[in-house]
């Protein structure tokens, strides 16, 4: 299936899921829509459903998987700089907090490249009978030639697109945090950005696909791929990174990105039976070792803004009762002055 069409379906599923939802659950709490937070939407459906992805689908075939892969690792480090640019994040390197989130994003992204450029020698945890060598070596042959047939293709346009994409899959981050904060719905905010994500991409679709029969699909592969990418990938991921992101910012959403390196080398050993590499064992550990550095720096800052929002009412009722103290004695020494004034009246007459 073209992959503009198959972003499409993808979030005109991801849209009939999670809208009945968004209907019942938020119908008393979602706040009115105005033409700023509908641009907003707008453009938040135009930079992942149909930017960042299409041009994902186009790069990687332009370049590799495996360079797909390690840009996309690199997303925390560009979410980090965006969202320092922004005011989102702070950096104090006096603090140790600001330390631990730049050097647990950098450790990060350096494990996620290693998992995915280093592979060393097979480590054989799990024995498989044998099986796990033989597909090691068999694996290598059409690797390698999928590597030498990529150096003939548009590497350096294919290498931009991915680029590009990883900025817009970072701006898209930053902007929804801002859209968050004046629209404070995630199932209606994820609703309409799959929606508008429709729309733009069909408009999209019908200027670079002219044959028509491409938009036909059965109850195949491609149906069961658009609907698991789109309820889980668009609909449930938009949902969740929005919740999470309410509370802890954008760069605590974008640091958990590797773990899907991890996870897809980890189901590989246990499900398909591939061989582990010492790349992967080492990429694992930084990335394990970059999260907790992260999150616990980013536990400090949540713990610390707590703190101070507790504080802030407390010196301001402090202050009130001040203030009150004062007229209060103000207005006891003017009644004394009069008792006294009219006292002094009396005694004359």
């Amino acid at each position: 299936m073209n992959h503009y069409i198959l972003a499409v379906y993808r979030h005109a599923i991801a849209t009939v899921v999670i809208a009945p939802f968004a209907l019942f659950h938020e119908r008393k709490t979602r706040p009115k829509m105005t033409f700023r937070i509908f641009l907003q939407i707008a453009l938040l459906g135009f930079i992942e459903p149909v930017l960042d992805q299409n041009l994902y689908y186009v790069g990687m075939t332009y370049t590799s998987a495996t360079f797909a892969s390690a840009t996309a690792n690199v997303l925390p480090a560009i979410t980090f700089v965006l969202a320092i640019i922004f005011r989102l994040e702070s950096v104090n390197f006096k603090k140790v907090r600001s330390i631990a989130k730049v050097i647990g994003t950098v450790i990060t992204v350096s494990g996620a490249l290693l998992m995915t450029l280093y592979k060393g020698p097979i480590i054989d945890f799990i024995k498989f009978g044998g099986g796990g060598g033989g597909g090691g070596d068999g694996a290598g042959g059409p690797h390698g030639g999928a590597a030498s047939a990529a150096l003939d293709k548009h590497w350096v346009p294919g290498t931009l697109m991915l680029l590009g994409r990883t900025f817009g899959w970072a701006g898209f981050f930053i902007l929804q945090s801002f859209t968050l904060k004046e629209y404070p719905a995630e199932l209606s905010l994820t609703a309409l950005i799959c929606l508008m994500g429709t729309l733009e991409g069909t408009a999209v679709s019908l200027v670079t696909v002219r044959d028509l029969s491409a938009w036909k699909i059965g109850f195949d592969s491609n149906l069961f791929a658009a609907a698991y990418s789109g309820v889980i990938c668009s609909g449930v991921a938009y949902y969740v990174q929005g919740v999470v992101m309410r509370e802890r910012g954008p760069v605590f959403v974008a640091t958990f990105n590797p773990l899907c390196v991890v996870i897809t080398a980890a189901l590989g050993v246990v499900v398909l039976s591939e061989s582990i590499h010492l790349g992967s064992v080492i990429g694992t550990i930084f990335i394990i070792v970059g999260l907790y550095t992260v999150v616990w720096g980013k536990g400090k800052d949540k713990r610390m803004t707590d703190d101070d929002s507790k504080e802030l009412p407390v010196k301001i009722s402090v202050k009130e009762v001040d203030a009150n103290r004062v007229l209060a004695g103000k207005l006891e020494m003017k009644t004394k002055e009069g008792q006294e004034t009219n006292k002094a009246n009396q005694a004359g007459i």
